[in-house]
């Protein structure tokens, strides 16, 4: 039989109640009492990164390999990367929570901005996206100046990407050509290599892809230069960054962002990952250097 509760039992009950509420107020005042995260706590979780498709499946995955361990072994948590089957998917996932951090041109950076109501965050870009520009190339004796484009079938890359259209787009209106009246056929590849392939195959008789990537394309042998050459290069624009979800822990926000600065070209290790995202170094960037590209947007017609 059960034995009823005496008065030094509920005496203790109370005093074990009254010590409990006494260590909730003072963790409370400490900051450091349990509650619902204003956002996400991700000590345990896995940081989920993503990048638009400007190069081919297996070229993205290669190239983040070495950079997800070591942001792993910085951040102290497991690092995944999520591929995209397009521009616009990289913005969605963004903009719903899907993905933590992504490798964005300029304008999908916009776009992003845009889907977020202005809350996401470009952290870094290399040194060379502070000057960035596009490459014209064509396979034909034919085409040597912009106005000898018109009549012609020209590819640009994805209709999202920065330096494969938008930017290509916004300087050939500079030089008085506009693509949709003015070509024989618009067509989009989907990424810079394949615009650098639709030009050599002879699907199309130029093309416009960004400059990292024709470098590379060239260094690598998989374009022939004697066949397909560059005939013009825009001006300098800014164009690729890492950007983060606004409402992700401030604190790993800090982490990431100095994760990428500490890249030294000076240490083997950090060399390697710096030359797969062709870049000299990661330096700090901002919002406001991708107005110019939001402006070039909205003249182009591409943003509403």
């Amino acid at each position: 039989m059960d034995r009823a509760p005496t008065v030094e039992d509920k005496e203790s009950t109370m005093m074990q109640l009254s010590m409990r509420r006494a260590l909730l107020r003072a963790l409370t005042a400490a900051g450091l009492a349990f509650a619902l995260p204003a956002s996400p706590v991700f000590a345990a979780d896995t940081l989920r990164v993503s990048a638009i498709p400007d190069e081919s499946p297996t070229e993205l995955q290669r190239k983040f390999e070495p950079l997800g361990k070591y942001l792993e072994q910085q951040l102290g948590m497991p690092v995944k990367f999520v591929p995209v089957t397009d521009y616009a998917a990289v913005v969605e996932a963004l903009g719903a929570g899907k993905v933590d951090l992504a490798w964005l041109g300029g304008f999908t950076y916009v776009q992003a901005k845009l889907r977020t109501n202005g809350t996401a965050v470009p952290l870094v870009q290399r040194e060379e996206d502070a000057r960035f520009t596009s490459k014209f190339i064509t396979a034909s004796d034919d085409i040597k100046t912009f106005a000898d484009l018109k009549g012609k079938r020209f590819a640009f890359g994805s209709p999202s990407s920065t330096s494969g259209h938008l930017m290509p787009r916004f300087f050939l209106g500079k030089e008085g050509i506009t693509p949709d009246t003015d070509f024989a056929n618009v067509a989009f590849s989907g990424a810079h290599d394949a615009t650098a392939a639709f030009v050599a195959a002879g699907k199309v008789d130029a093309g416009a892809l960004n400059a990292s990537v024709w470098d590379k394309l060239v260094a690598s042998g998989k374009v022939d230069t004697t066949k397909v050459r560059v005939f013009a290069t825009t001006p300098p624009y800014f164009d690729y960054n890492w950007t983060v979800r606004g409402d992700l822990d401030a604190g790993l926000q800090a982490k990431i962002k100095a994760a990428f600065l500490a890249l030294d070209p000076a240490n083997a290790e950090h060399k390697a990952i710096l030359d797969l995202q062709r870049a000299a170094r990661f330096i700090p960037t901002e919002p406001a250097n991708y107005d110019g590209i939001e402006s070039a947007a909205r003249a182009a017609g591409l943003l509403k």
